[in-house]
């Protein structure tokens, strides 16, 4: 299981999960200034389909692009719980490939679940592993952990995180958080339903996540 730490004052508790309480309303970033022509660091003063940043050392103001996302793809994905199956569906990158063992969220009607892969039909035929474009049908066992997806800009790069949590963790905009050695702070959530999630201290559950898009945060 990831290791997570959770700081709140001088003292460290280790949890599941490591989100630092301690927030300030400024968040920086380190990129590139035009005006001082060399990396400074920024204070993040708005976001929405860019960042809005401001340059620490000489003022300017600039906007950074956050990363597009690409392409999804629907896919038929039958769920097993117990006794009982249902239809759902469940949209994944269409040039990235999916494997027996991989933790999806599907959504079935008005609600999101968390599931494993257990089986993926390609042209009629049972796979291992295929890309979401080609998949036709993938089968599924419910489980109580999810996949949370991270975009992490640096101003230049972006980097994805893969984060294993359970289902109902919370995470929050303006939040900080640590996984495999890198901590970046939440600069806003975009959820399955298409709704963005901007503001500093809105929060949400992970199974509700399609994608977090955060910055560094030292």
């Amino acid at each position: 299981m990831t290791s997570w730490a959770f700081a709140r004052g001088a003292n460290t508790f280790e949890l599941k999960m490591n989100i630092v309480e301690e927030r300030s309303h400024a968040m920086d970033l380190e990129t590139y200034c035009p005006v001082c022509r060399e990396e400074q660091e920024h204070e993040i003063l708005a976001s929405s389909h860019d960042l809005v940043v401001r340059c620490e050392s000489c003022g300017n103001v600039q906007r950074i692009p956050l990363p597009e996302e690409g392409e999804q793809v629907s896919v038929k994905a039958i769920v097993s719980f117990e006794e009982s199956s249902r239809v759902c569906r469940v949209e994944l990158p269409s040039g990235e490939s999916c494997a027996v063992g991989d933790r999806l969220v599907v959504e079935c009607g008005d609600e999101y679940i968390g599931v494993e892969v257990t089986a993926i039909e390609r042209d009629q035929k049972r796979v291992k592993r295929a890309l979401a474009s080609e998949i036709s049908t993938i089968w599924t066992r419910k489980i109580e952990e999810v996949v949370v997806r991270v975009s992490l800009h640096d101003g230049r790069t972006t980097s994805p995180l893969f984060i294993d949590v359970a289902g109902e963790e919370p995470f929050e905009v303006g939040g900080v958080y640590r996984h495999s050695g890198r901590q970046f702070r939440i600069v806003q959530m975009k959820l399955r339903n298409g709704a963005v999630m901007r503001k500093e201290g809105w929060k949400t559950v992970a199974r509700r996540l399609k994608r977090i898009y955060a910055v560094p945060s030292s």
